[in-house]
This record gives C-alpha cells, structure tokens and sequence, in this order.
C-alpha cells in the first residue's frame, strides 16, 4: 500500500513539474556542461592546465587553459577588490557528467607565482547546475531556460579559488572558496626557465602602484 501511495505521488509531482510555466523540460540544451575561468579586474592569470573528475570517477583532463576573462577599466576607483563580473569564456566538458572535483593549475602573472588546486565541487552546485538548464528564470518565464549549466572558477592572487555557477535567471552565485598551493616547480612546471606567460600589462602597473594588490578581498 505504501508503495502505490509513493508511486502516486510520484507521478503526480512530475505531472505539476511538467505542466509548470516555468518547466524547461522542452527547451534546446547542451549535451554537455562548460567550465569557464575569470580573474579579478587587472589581477591577469593564465590558465596552465585543467581537469575534471565526475559524479562517476571518470577523470577528464585538459579541460581548459589559456587567458580568463576579466578587465582593466580605468574608472578611479578599486575594482580589483571583489568579483564584480564573470566573463563568458567557457569551453564544453565533453561526455562528462556533473562535476565532483576539478583541478585548476595557473600563473597569477601580477605577483608572479604559480599555483595548484584540487577542490570538492558540493552538491549545492550540481543542483544549480540542473536547476539552471531545467527551469525558466520566474522573472522573464517567456524566456527559454539556459542552453547549457557552466560552473566557473574565479582564480586571484594569493592562490584563492572562488567558485560560482548560474542559477535559472543567469545570477552568478557563489558556492565555494579554496586556497591553493603554491607549485613547487614554477610556470610550466620548470620547462619555461622561470619565464611566464607574459609579462605584467601597464594597466596593471600603474593600478598596482596606485592601489596595490588587494589580498584578502577575494
């Protein structure tokens, strides 16, 4: 008897689920979801390696690299203190299921250090992630639901990892913070002699002569 009630209501759920405005069920998605990475404003890194281990323990490497987005808008004030934006930048993790760690090695080019991380993805983020790709935002319901979940790195001096993933109406909200460490071996794990993936932006100079550089904001 308790079987069939729990089956009811089951069904009954998933039929208000699907009769819901605000359902995505039927709208476009991506077969996979993106990882992205950003940078403080004028804080520029560069991305060495990545990877991916799923919800199953498949392990996904190379799942992105190179420059994050970010800024250098020259307004007078402090935007590096803070996340103040995320940028677009985000690359498919093919035929991987929801994320349960990632590992991010990168260059903080404005101190300059080299930093390496695993960190645990909570379960908070995954269900954002589902969330964002299976319901329409309450605000804009005509609006389809977003095409594909993305879960995005925020990686700033010091070897602070923030993680942030977009909720249905495209909010960035912020589930996690790590702390890296430092890679022993340097940029490019010594094969570059030191060297880094490029040099220091005037921009930046003069913001980090002017306001230096904002530990602890992040």
């Amino acid at each position: 008897m308790k079987q069939c009630i729990v089956a009811v209501s089951v069904l009954f759920l998933s039929g208000c689920q699907s009769a819901s405005p605000l359902s995505g069920k039927n709208d476009p998605k991506s077969e996979s979801w993106e990882l992205a990475f950003t940078e403080p404003y004028y804080m520029k890194v560069w991305v060495e390696d990545s990877a991916v281990e799923d919800i199953n323990g498949k392990l996904f490497t190379r799942t992105g690299g190179g420059t994050a987005a970010g800024g250098e808008p020259e307004n007078g004030k402090e935007p590096a203190r803070g996340w103040h934006a995320l940028g677009a930048a985000a690359k498919p993790v093919i035929g991987a299921d929801l994320p349960k760690r990632i590992y991010v090695r990168w260059q903080s080019i404005v101190e300059p250090q080299t930093y390496k991380v695993w960190l645990d993805v909570p379960e908070e983020a995954r269900q954002l992630m589902v969330q964002s790709v299976s319901q329409r935002c309450p605000e804009t319901p005509e609006q389809q639901a977003s095409y594909s979940a993305s879960i995005y790195l925020g990686l700033a001096p010091g070897g602070v990892v923030q993680v942030f993933v977009r909720d249905e109406c495209h909010r960035p909200v912020k589930i996690a913070r790590a702390q890296a460490e430092v890679e022993p071996l340097g940029p490019s794990q010594g094969k570059s002699q030191g060297r880094y993936a490029y040099p220091v932006s005037e921009k930046s100079k003069r913001y980090i002569d002017k306001f230096g550089i904002p530990y602890g904001s992040w």
